[in-house]
């Protein structure tokens, strides 16, 4: 590279094949750099998700739930108050509209 530029700063021409291989140094150049980069941030996070396991507090158990909470909630029935919820919005509905 430091060549390339020798010849450039004497006012030489570079040619075809020495700008591609410019290119393709710097492509190089480029992609190990983006390499190192992304592994460096895998290993950060890796450590990071340590570190979090590690020091914090254990995620507390969901509370059980009672039998007749359970219960009602598999039941796919309305209760008698939300039936006649619906039905007054049923009426009024049809009530608008003729």
């Amino acid at each position: 590279m430091n060549a390339a530029r020798e010849l450039l700063a004497k006012g030489a021409k570079m040619t075809a094949s020495e700008l591609l291989l410019e290119g393709v140094e710097l492509m190089l150049f480029g992609m190990g750099f983006v390499f190192v980069f992304l592994v460096l941030l895998v290993g950060v996070v890796s450590l990071m998700s340590r570190l979090i396991a590690t020091f914090a507090p254990p995620a507390a158990a969901p509370a059980a739930s009672s039998p007749l909470s359970s219960a009602k909630s598999a039941s796919h029935e309305p209760d008698a108050e939300t039936l006649a919820a619906i039905q007054s919005a049923i009426a009024q509905h049809r009530a608008r509209r003729g």
